[in-house]
């Protein structure tokens, strides 16, 4: 029988607020250290470091499925789930998505973002910046009442606005006390299907955008996931809770969105 979908008192979206928050801030952080020559390993150790020791949490990958690091790194063609290393050097032009995940007193916050280390390719941009407009087109069709299908169909139609195409292996999930919880949340569809949105329903959305063709491959370390073609692949990540008037990001950056659009 399949696990129903979780409905959050007050309470229990207070404390699934604060781990959010906690992951946020992470990545509010760690931006000034993403630069050219920096390792993803350093990074890893940064964030690491931060969650422990700053904000007193739990790095929630670590040993996550036999993962063995903090944060994932996913730079240029790297679709989701890279792994920092210390052989791997951040340079001019890069891209990259940071993902990390907290758990604090036995809640979860999980986001991601991305990162432009030195002035992007006039593609890069592009790419990071609908995959951005993307996630804000699916969580502003969050509401009770409305489906999944409706936050899928929102992505998928400004990623083909722009002729990127969306990864279909990947997707968002219910997150609270568990980590990868239901419902699974597609970054495309059609609208009217799927999951009927309840207040106090909590989920990503988390879409994976490429460049190219939407095929990928996973690397011989089990965890990699990079493009088919070689193309570049772009992804941001928000934990949102559906509301009585709608939504609420709950992994909202610190430090506002800076140059891009608020959702």
């Amino acid at each position: 029988m399949a696990r129903s979908v979780p409905i959050k008192s007050a309470d229990e979206l207070a404390l699934s607020r604060r781990a959010a928050q906690l992951a946020a801030e992470v990545l509010h952080m760690i931006e000034p250290h993403v630069v050219p020559g920096v390792s993803t390993e350093e990074l890893d150790r940064i964030c690491h470091d931060h969650i422990v020791n700053v904000q007193g949490a739990v790095p929630a990958n670590v040993g996550y499925l036999g993962y063995p690091k903090t944060i994932l790194t996913s730079v240029n063609q790297v679709v989701c789930h890279g792994i920092p290393s210390h052989d791997k050097i951040l340079k001019k032009g890069d891209i990259v998505n940071i993902d990390v995940a907290v758990i604090k007193d036995g809640w979860y916050g999980d986001t991601s973002r991305m990162y432009f280390v030195g002035a992007p390719s006039t593609l890069a941009r592009r790419l990071v910046e609908t995959t951005y407009e993307a996630l804000c087109a699916g969580i502003r069709q969050v509401r009770p009442g409305a489906t999944l299908g409706d936050v899928g169909h929102a992505i998928q139609t400004v990623a083909q606005r722009e002729r990127f195409s969306v990864v279909r292996e990947y997707c968002g999930h219910g997150i609270g006390q568990i980590y990868h919880d239901v419902p699974n949340v597609l970054h495309y569809g059609q609208r009217g299907t799927g999951l009927t949105l309840e207040a106090g329903m909590v989920f990503t959305i988390e879409p994976m955008l490429n460049a190219g063709g939407r095929e990928t491959k996973e690397l011989a370390d089990g965890w990699t996931v990079v493009t088919k073609d070689r193309s570049l692949s772009a992804q941001w990540e928000h934990m949102v809770a559906v509301t009585p008037e709608g939504y609420e990001v709950l992994t909202a950056w610190p430090g506002g969105t800076g140059s891009y659009a608020p959702i």
